[in-house]
């Protein structure tokens, strides 16, 4: 068993389980009151940050565990929950991923364009020199 803590809480006008127009929706979010606000410091030098969050409002009744048609479309094929590139039974092969033996995975996705930033990638020039030889 893995317990998660959360840093911090989605503050949103959203509060429903909807697919779409999440374009305009702007969401804050809170440190819980352990964190010092000096743990954010330096954060608004960057254009984009990656939120990796517990999704916690699927019943677990609800929660898709095997092959689905994406949002119940029967004209689109099913696909499986995890992204897959390359496999072996219940093996994914992958190249590039920065964790070592034993890290636990929490969750696979594929990557979509549509999920990635829609706008230009900014960054301090500090933060290039910190990766500049990151993948070798």
């Amino acid at each position: 068993m893995i317990t998660l803590e959360p840093i911090g809480f989605v503050r949103s006008s959203r509060s429903g389980l909807s697919d779409d127009d999440w374009g305009g929706v702007t969401a804050r979010i809170e440190l819980v009151e352990s964190l010092p606000a000096e743990s954010l410091d330096g954060i608004e030098a960057f254009s984009h940050a990656e939120v990796v969050y517990y999704f916690d409002r699927v019943p677990d009744a609800e929660v898709e565990r095997g092959a689905r048609h994406p949002r119940g479309n029967t004209a689109w094929p099913k696909v499986g929950i995890f992204a897959v590139v390359r496999r072996e039974g219940r093996t994914l092969t992958v190249t590039g991923l920065d964790a070592i033996d034993g890290t636990p995975v929490l969750d696979l996705k594929p990557v979509m364009a549509e999920f990635l930033p829609r706008t230009a990638v900014r960054q301090p020039e500090w933060s290039r020199e910190l990766m500049r030889n990151y993948w070798g």
